[in-house]
């Protein structure tokens, strides 16, 4: 491949930039962030035990995203997200919120654990969806719970980059030998990321144990919805709670949802009906306008997802992954490996 590569060998140790109000932190710009001067309130400044406030901040749409680090479809939504964020910017106002999948992997998981057969399921998901995955076996399953109150943690220290702490976390666990119930594991996925000193020493502190819990309640409170109606929840702890990714858009007292997985049509219809008043970006021509936007660098799939257009969008992953190696002979960006795949920077 055209371009050299960089000495740093995991695409979380990226850059080290002051972090933006923007939802996803470092690695992204354009979403507003709750928490700040211009958004609603965090879930810590709102208190614990209460509940969302009932309107959003200048008729922004809230929009609440309930995920889990250790989740291969939330990971594999990435594109659609960063298409969301591209073509609503500001018109959206983001927050995070944990699942908390599980806090040990099970005996029986243990038990059955079988490492290449796992990295052969992950693969398939890559095949399909673009995002990059591991290319050695993991040695063992692994927990949640301390990943997502890591993400927790920075969310409380400092709002807004607990985007970037849960990006990091996606990318060194799926894209790598990283493991999520291993302080040692956590604290390198988070080493080069603005924000996150210390949290992997806070994932049992009480103020983050208390959020944590919060969060997960809310996220097992999905009985009844519109989501449950679509069989995009599940049982957990005896509750009907949200599978990840699940998204819910609010303004007043308007609610839609987008339950589970969905492909990038889904979200688009359900904004459509409930916000067709929202202006879109465009889809760029070149991957260029991307890498500025997004400073903390893009998969291949995530370029591929953006550059494409038309009513059904189809993402091109080869005509991007082109694209991106001749800005990288340019010299206008550059390609840090990550797994199967790469992030792509600007330079």
């Amino acid at each position: 491949m055209r371009g050299t590569r960089s000495s740093t060998p995991r695409a979380q140790t990226l850059s080290r930039r002051t972090v933006p109000r923007t939802a996803f932190g470092p690695a992204w710009s354009g979403f507003r962030v709750q928490g700040t001067a211009d958004s609603p309130p965090s879930a810590a400044e709102r208190g614990e035990g209460t509940t969302l406030p009932p309107t959003t901040i200048g008729g922004l749409i809230e929009a609440t995203l309930y995920t889990d680090a250790g989740c291969p479809w939330a990971y594999s939504a990435n594109p659609a997200l960063r298409v969301l964020e591209w073509r609503f910017r500001d018109q959206l106002s983001w927050r995070l919120v944990m699942i908390g999948l599980r806090e040990e992997p099970s005996e029986a998981a243990v038990r059955t654990w079988d490492a290449e057969r796992a990295l052969a399921r992950w693969h398939v998901f890559g095949d399909r969806y673009g995002m990059p995955f591991a290319t050695s076996p993991k040695e063992r399953p692994s927990g949640t719970g301390r990943a997502c109150r890591a993400v927790v943690a920075a969310g409380l220290d400092s709002p807004g980059s607990e985007w970037a702490v849960f990006r990091a976390l996606q990318l060194g666990y799926f894209a790598s030998g990283s493991l999520l119930d291993d302080a040692a594991s956590i604290g390198t996925a988070l080493a080069e990321v603005v924000g996150a000193e210390g949290v992997a020493a806070r994932v049992d502190d009480a103020d983050v144990v208390a959020e944590y819990e919060r969060q997960r309640a809310e996220v097992r409170s999905a009985e009844g919805t519109p989501a449950h109606a679509q069989d995009k929840t599940t049982v957990s702890d005896g509750l009907v709670r949200y599978t990840a990714p699940s998204i819910v858009f609010r303004r007043g007292s308007e609610v839609a949802y987008a339950g589970g997985w969905q492909p990038l049509l889904g979200y688009d219809s359900v904004l459509a009906n409930f916000a067709p008043e929202l202006e879109r970006a465009p889809p760029p021509d070149s991957p260029e306008p991307l890498l500025e936007r997004f400073p903390g660098g893009l998969t291949t799939a995530e370029v591929a997802l953006l550059l494409a257009r038309g009513s059904d969008p189809w993402p091109d992953r080869e005509g991007a992954h082109e694209m991106l190696e001749e800005l990288v002979a340019a010299g206008t960006a550059r390609r840090v490996v990550c797994g199967t795949d790469a992030v792509w920077l600007g330079a």
